[in-house]
C-alpha cells in the first residue's frame, strides 16, 4: 500500500478534537465488528489485541444537560449558551429550541428528539438511547431540556442512562414552569401569610388530593385534561369552591393568555375565552395578586402581530425591541440589497478617493458603508485610504457603522437626521480654506435628490455614485398578503420610503385598522402619499426609537381604555370603517 502523502500526515496531526474523536470512535467500531464476527473461542490474538487497544482510547463523548426555561429564550442562562458555543452535537426536543442554536458554531450537529411516541416512560428510555447513541459518535454532546432538566423534566432519567453506559455528563439548572409561568402572569406563589407550596404533576398519574389542605398554594402541571375532576378533588378535600385558579398557557412567550376564575368556575372560563393548550393552574390566594403585579401581559404592545417590511439582515435589533415590549413582530422582506448593474462607477469613485480627488465622502446609510468597505477590501484598501478626507454621516447609526472602522465622522447632523439636516450644517465651499471642491457620494439607485441640491448650492461639485440598488422582493405567501389586506396585523412598521413603496407594490396596503409607525419624516410622507395615515413616528431615525415610539402609541391607547372602562383589546380585535385622511 502506497504511504499518505506527507500533507496529508501534518493535516491528521492538526486536525480537531472532534474529528480525532470520530476517527477514533470508528476505529473502536470497526475493530468491535470484528471482533464480533468471530467466535469468543476463535477471536485471532491479533485482532484481540486490536480491540482492546481500541477500548482502551475509546474517547466516550461527554453530556451536558440545559435548561433553557419554559419558553423565552433570553432565559437561557449564560452558562448554558457558553456550553451551546462549544457543543459538537446538540439534541433538541422540536422546533422550540431552534432559537437556542444561534450560540452554537457553524456545522454543529443537530438531532431531533422529539419523534419518541407512547407513553412517558418510552418516550424518556427513547430519547436517553439517544443521548447515548449521540455521545459515541460526539466527543462534546448538548441536550436541550424545556424548563429545568432535574425539575418535573426527563433529565435525571437520561443522564442515568448516560451514567449507566459509562458516559460522563454535566447538568446546568435552567429556570423551571414551576415558578417562571407566575411569575410572567403576575402571580407570586408565596406571600406573607402564604408560605406553602406544593407541586403537582398529573400526568399519567392518579393522585391522592385528600391529603392537601386549603391553605396552601399548588401549582398543577398537566392538569388541563383533568381540570374538572382535579377541582372537584379539591372540593371534596376541603377547598372552598370560591379559591382563586389562574391558567395560563403560552407562558413567558408573547402567545402568553392567563385566565383567571374560580376551583367552580375555571374550567367553563377557559371554555368561554376560548383558550387551549396545556397550561401551568395555580390554585389559591396568591392568585388575588395577579391584578395588581401583572407585568408581561400589560406590555404597551403585548400580544401586537406586528409586520417588519425590510430586509431580513437589518431586521434583527427592531424585532429585538419589539419583543421586549411584548409584541409578535414577523419579518416580510420587501427589498433586497444588491451591487449595482455596472461596478465601473464605483471602482473610478475608489480610485479618486484614494489619488485625492476629493475634500468629502458623504454616507448617508450603513448599506453605503458596507458597500464602500466592501470596495476596499476587493482593491485591499483599509482604514488609511480616508487619510486627509473629510468624512459625513447621516445620521447615528451611519456614524456607529463608520466608527466600526475605527473613523469618527467630522460631521452629523446637529437637527434632524436625515440628507436635509445635513445639509443645514454642511459649510459651503471656500476657495481659500478648501483645496478640494468634490464630495463623493456613494448611496442607493433610488435615493432622492435633497443633499445633491444642498451640496451644489453651497457650491460643492458632487460625484453620485450609485453604490448599491435596492431590487423590491417577491410577494409574501398569500395568507401574509391576506393578513395585511384583512387587518390581522396589528401594526406595520416602515423603516425607509422604499419599505412603504415596496410593500403597497407586492402585497397591497395595509387595513384601516392597523396602526402604522414611520422612522422619519421622508418616510411619513411616502406613506401619505400612499394613503396611509401615520400614527406614531420615531424621535431619531433608528429601529430602537422606531420601536420606542410605536410602544408609546400603543400605552397611551390601553390608558385610554382603561380610564374608559373598556376592555383592552388590539388594533386587529377592533374595525374601524376607514382611517381618517391626514
Amino acid at each position: 500500500m502506497t504511504p499518505p502523502p506527507q500533507g496529508t500526515t501534518t493535516a491528521k496531526k492538526t486536525s480537531t478534537t472532534r474529528t480525532r474523536a470520530k476517527a477514533d470512535v470508528s476505529s473502536a467500531q470497526t475493530a468491535a465488528s470484528t471482533a464480533v464476527s468471530a467466535t469468543p473461542q476463535t477471536v485471532p490474538a491479533k485482532a484481540a489485541a486490536t480491540s482492546t487497544a481500541a477500548k482502551a482510547v475509546r474517547p466516550l463523548g461527554h453530556v451536558t444537560f440545559v435548561g433553557v426555561g419554559p419558553g423565552d429564550p433570553s432565559l437561557l442562562t449564560l452558562a448554558g449558551r457558553d456550553v451551546l458555543a462549544g457543543a459538537d452535537a446538540v439534541v433538541v426536543e422540536g422546533p422550540e429550541h431552534d432559537a437556542f442554536l444561534t450560540y452554537c458554531k457553524p456545522g454543529v450537529e443537530v438531532i431531533d428528539g422529539s419523534g419518541a411516541e407512547g407513553s412517558r416512560a418510552l418516550r424518556v428510555a427513547a430519547r436517553g438511547r439517544l443521548v447515548v447513541k449521540t455521545a459515541k459518535s460526539a466527543a462534546n454532546v448538548v441536550r436541550l431540556l424545556t424548563g429545568d432538566p432535574f425539575t418535573f423534566s426527563s433529565g435525571a432519567e437520561e443522564a442515568a442512562a448516560c451514567r449507566k453506559a459509562g458516559i460522563g455528563f454535566n447538568v446546568i439548572p435552567g429556570v423551571s414552569e414551576v415558578s417562571a409561568v407566575p411569575t410572567y402572569a403576575g402571580i407570586p406563589l408565596t406571600m406573607k401569610n402564604d408560605r406553602e407550596v406544593t407541586v403537582l404533576d398529573l400526568a399519567e398519574t392518579k393522585l391522592d388530593l385528600s391529603r392537601l389542605h386549603a391553605k396552601q398554594t399548588l401549582v398543577l402541571l398537566n392538569a388541563t385534561d383533568v381540570l374538572k375532576d382535579t377541582a372537584a378533588a379539591l372540593v371534596e378535600a376541603g377547598f372552598d369552591a370560591s379559591t382563586p385558579v389562574a391558567a395560563t398557557v403560552g407562558g413567558t412567550t408573547t402567545a402568553q393568555t392567563s385566565v383567571v376564575g374560580t376551583l367552580e368556575t375555571i374550567v367553563a372560563d377557559l371554555r368561554a375565552a376560548k383558550v387551549t393548550g396545556e397550561a401551568v393552574i395555580v390554585v389559591g390566594a396568591v392568585v388575588e395578586q395577579r391584578e395588581a403585579l401583572s407585568w408581561f401581559e400589560t406590555k404597551p404592545l403585548f400580544g401586537w402581530r406586528i409586520l417588519v417590511p425590510r430586509t431580513k439582515d437589518q431586521a434583527g435589533p427592531l424585532m429585538d425591541r419589539l419583543r421586549r415590549y411584548g409584541a409578535m413582530p414577523e419579518e416580510v422582506p420587501t427589498i433586497s440589497v444588491e451591487p449595482p448593474r455596472n461596478p465601473q462607477q464605483m471602482d473610478k469613485a475608489i480610485r479618486g478617493l484614494v489619488e485625492g480627488r476629493y475634500e468629502w465622502v458623504a454616507f448617508t446609510s450603513v448599506n453605503a458603508v458596507k458597500a464602500v468597505r466592501e470596495k476596499f477590501d476587493e482593491y485591499g484598501l483599509d482604514a488609511r485610504a480616508f487619510s486627509g478626507l473629510k468624512i459625513a454621516a447621516v445620521g447615528d447609526k451611519t456614524a456607529e457603522a463608520i466608527g466600526a472602522w475605527g473613523i469618527r465622522p467630522d460631521l452629523t447632523p446637529t437637527g434632524e437626521q436625515s440628507a436635509a439636516g445635513l445639509v443645514e450644517d454642511w459649510p459651503p465651499f471656500d476657495e481659500v480654506l478648501d483645496p478640494i471642491n468634490r464630495v463623493f457620494l456613494p448611496r442607493a439607485d433610488i435615493a432622492t435628490e435633497t443633499l445633491v441640491a444642498g451640496l451644489t448650492d453651497l457650491g460643492w461639485e458632487v460625484d453620485d455614485v450609485t453604490a448599491y440598488r435596492t431590487v423590491r422582493a417577491a410577494p409574501p405567501p398569500a395568507p401574509t398578503r391576506e393578513a395585511i389586506k384583512s387587518g390581522k396585523f396589528d401594526a406595520v412598521v416602515f423603516t425607509s420610503s422604499s419599505t412603504v413603496r415596496n410593500l403597497v407594490g407586492i402585497a397591497g396596503k395595509p387595513h384601516a385598522s392597523t396602526v402604522i409607525a414611520v422612522i422619519g419624516p421622508a418616510t411619513l410622507k411616502t406613506a401619505e402619499e400612499h394613503g396611509l395615515r401615520v400614527d406614531a413616528m420615531a424621535d431619531a431615525p433608528s429601529a430602537e426609537e422606531l420601536a420606542d415610539a410605536l410602544a408609546r402609541f400603543g400605552a397611551d391607547r390601553r390608558d385610554t381604555m382603561v380610564e374608559a372602562g373598556e376592555p383592552v383589546t388590539r388594533p386587529s380585535e377592533r374595525r374601524a370603517g376607514s382611517r381618517r385622511k391626514s
